[in-house]
């Protein structure tokens, strides 16, 4: 009885002594687990945060302009502004201070006409093309003043012989001056051209000087920004200013408002001038300002 009760105690005691390592490695083999799938998660939720990172980065990226670009368009925005303290400046000084003005930096006309090109561009027809027709449907034999000359296109498109006026010139062919004072003999031309340049303030002085270089029954030919003369706007009356030009010793030929930009005046010079010089009410032209784009 003895030995047999003494064979269970120590069964009991080597089950008691099993059961806690059977639940410590139980236990273990549930961190492990736990510890796995923990860890696979945080795995997966870092992946999906560096995939959110790079869509993010990626998107970012596409919607920041290039650096060409973006030095390009800044160029263009420091260039756009130049062209407009510039063209402002023409039209609210005299023919004298804008050409003592270039004068002391010829770098600023370059400037200047490239803004003015780039305006162009977006005008659907240019006058100076208008003008070129109508020099070629005349006799090529026309001599012509073109005052505010520009790049000096008109000369370069007719047979006819042309003297282009202009503030600066980078053009042997472009005579550099104040355009209401000509190195023109009196009565030497067929045709005065100002195509979008009456720009100073002293605008009459320009025309006046077209009437003298003019022969007798010559051309005077106008091109404007058309809300120059909209009364609507600001703009000056044409027919105040037709009336003021044939005060000056012109008779009207004909006006052409179609287009939507500009637009033309034709006079002739008469044949035979009034001797006595009555003061003449010029209409105020208003500056053609751009807005910044």
């Amino acid at each position: 009885m003895k030995e047999g009760g003494s064979r269970k105690r120590k069964r009991r005691r080597h089950d008691n002594k099993s059961k806690p390592q059977d639940q410590e490695c139980y236990q273990s083999k549930s961190t492990a687990t736990t510890t796995a799938k923990k860890h696979k998660q945080d795995t997966v939720k870092n992946n999906e945060q560096q995939y959110e990172h790079h869509q993010t980065s990626a998107a970012a990226s596409a919607k920041r302009p290039k650096p060409s670009i973006f030095l390009d368009k800044m160029r263009a925005r420091l260039s756009g502004g130049h062209f407009r303290m510039l063209n402002e400046k023409l039209y609210t000084c005299t023919g004298k201070e804008a050409l003592d003005y270039f004068n002391e930096n010829p770098a600023l006309f370059d400037m200047y006409h490239s803004g003015y090109q780039e305006q162009m561009s977006h005008w659907p027809e240019l006058p100076v093309n208008i003008i070129i027709k109508w020099l070629k449907d005349h006799s090529p034999s026309l001599v012509i003043a073109d005052f505010g000359c520009g790049d000096a296109r008109l000369a370069k498109s007719v047979k006819n012989k042309v003297f282009s006026f202009d503030l600066v010139s980078n053009d042997p062919s472009v005579i550099a001056c104040d355009m209401s004072n000509t190195p023109l003999n009196s009565s030497s031309v067929d045709a005065a051209v100002f195509c979008l340049s009456l720009m100073g303030i002293n605008f009459p002085n320009y025309l006046q000087e077209a009437q003298r270089v003019l022969k007798p029954s010559g051309w005077l030919l106008i091109a404007e920004v058309k809300s120059r003369f909209d009364p609507n706007t600001g703009g000056a009356d044409p027919n105040k200013f037709s009336k003021a030009v044939c005060d000056l010793g012109f008779a009207p030929v004909s006006k052409d408002f179609s287009n939507k930009m500009f637009i033309m005046f034709y006079f002739k010079k008469k044949e035979k001038q009034n001797s006595k010089s009555k003061e003449i009410e010029w209409p105020e032209l208003k500056p053609c300002l751009y807005k910044r784009r």
